[in-house]
């Protein structure tokens, strides 16, 4: 049997249904991936703009993450330079509190055979608890704050951080070492690693 390319992968998450029943606006995965990218962001699942454009992080958290990482949206949209591989590839529905967690089927399906096909990617960027939980297992701590304090331990592969969704305004005001501390590093890094 052939190996599989990352295009035909691709081509096969775009066209996945395995959950569709569960999906209150259908399936709409979204996904952006090249062998040669360097920085991969794993968030959560789109949110219901990034569902209806089927661009990911194209909404006012994708704004914030660009702006944390000084990077241009040419380069960001750049598959070559970044892939964008969320825990839940579909928009999966609110809540009274927000969006729902991404569909548990969807990474055992596919994170693995994608990943396995991003062999240059230098820096990950954990958006969130469920990338957080998925990529650093134990190496976790023992919630969201106390993982992203503890960043340096997980550097220079990996860089856990919160959502940058307009939701977590007050976790960075509580948290100001974040944008002193952390995100000068990141925008250093990100800026070694993209043209």
């Amino acid at each position: 049997m052939p190996r599989e390319s990352l295009r035909q992968l691709l081509v096969e998450i775009r066209n996945c249904e395995v959950c569709k029943d569960h999906l209150p606006l259908g399936p709409r995965p979204v996904v952006s991936a090249s062998g040669s990218a360097k920085i991969l962001i794993v968030g959560q699942a789109p949110g219901i703009r990034v569902h209806q454009s089927g661009i990911a992080w194209n909404d006012p958290s994708g704004n914030r993450l660009r702006e944390w990482m000084g990077i241009t949206d040419r380069q960001f949209y750049d598959e070559k330079q970044v892939a964008l591989v969320p825990m839940g590839f579909c928009y999966p529905g609110t809540t009274k509190t927000g969006d729902m967690p991404p569909r548990p089927e969807c990474a055992p399906l596919w994170q693995e055979r994608l990943l396995k096909k991003l062999k240059s990617v230098e820096l990950t960027l954990l958006l969130g608890q469920y990338s957080q939980k998925q990529f650093l297992g134990k190496l976790a701590k023992r919630n969201l704050t106390a993982t992203v304090e503890n960043w340096k331990e997980y550097r220079p592969k990996f860089l856990p951080m919160p959502h940058p969704s307009p939701r977590n305004n007050r976790w960075l005001k509580n948290n100001p070492w974040f944008e002193k501390d952390l995100l000068p590093w990141l925008k250093r890094r990100v800026t070694k690693l993209v043209v």
